[in-house]
């Protein structure tokens, strides 16, 4: 899933892949609440899944872990 997120994030903020990584904040990728929300619309599509988030996920890792979780 951290794969799958990483990639998605390049693409969609033209970020290197090699720059991201479990640690790496979405402060320091430059994406806000408004991006965090967007992407995890895209991956309910994807996934089929609904994915409510209730507490603010700081790292890249952090938002991958729980993907995983909801997803099984």
């Amino acid at each position: 899933m951290f794969e799958k997120i990483a990639v998605y994030l390049s693409r969609q903020m033209d970020i290197p892949l090699e720059n991201i990584t479990a640690d790496t904040t979405f402060e320091s990728l430059g994406i806000d609440s408004l991006d965090t929300v967007e992407m995890l619309m895209d991956l309910e599509a994807e996934l089929n899944v609904d994915l409510e988030l209730e507490e603010k996920l700081s790292t890249v890792g952090e938002f991958a872990a729980f993907v995983e979780e909801r997803v099984g």
